[in-house]
């Protein structure tokens, strides 16, 4: 985030602020949450009171639909995409948004996990999930208007992205 100086930070489905703790210590000027689930917003208030109510925003809703005061430096989107049917949506909304780069991550699917995960997610509990290829995942945010498009794996399991204006 140093190139960034002081960034204005979004984190799209932020769930209980645990990202928003190291973006902030870091030096983030503004942190904006958002999520749909008003348990985890309460769980991110109470993680990220300390901070102050100048720094943390947190916001009620659907990303999609909702108003937000942009641009933001850094568009953050980790643990987000698996539960996403068209990722292509969230992708433009972000470039709309952004002024510098977003971040996300993408579980990649293998033979032991994708079958576990399926199982777990969708058959058990009634949640699809969905995996991303890169040549995929270079089209999505390529075709949102992101000029630069890299993607690493800094595990096996999965793909960080990382998509600038």
């Amino acid at each position: 985030m140093r190139e960034f100086g002081d960034p204005r930070v979004l984190d799209v489905g932020c769930g209980s602020g645990r990202i928003g703790e190291p973006i902030l210590e870091a030096g983030a000027r503004e942190y904006v949450g958002i999520d749909f689930s008003e348990p985890m917003l309460e769980l991110a208030g109470q993680r990220l009171g300390r901070f102050g109510a100048e720094r943390v925003k947190l916001v009620s809703g659907d990303f999609l639909e909702q108003p937000l005061d942009g641009p933001f430096d850094v568009i953050v989107g980790l643990g987000l995409f698996d539960y996403l049917p068209e990722p292509e949506r969230f992708a433009v909304r972000m470039r709309e948004l952004c002024s510098g780069a977003v971040v996300a991550s993408f579980p990649r699917w293998t033979w032991f996990k994708g079958p576990v995960r399926k199982v777990r997610y969708e058959w058990i509990n009634d949640c699809p999930i969905f995996n991303y290829s890169e040549p995929q995942l270079r089209k999505v945010f390529g075709d949102a208007g992101f000029a630069d498009v890299r993607i690493e794996r800094p595990r096996r399991s999965g793909f960080m992205l990382q998509a600038r204006v």
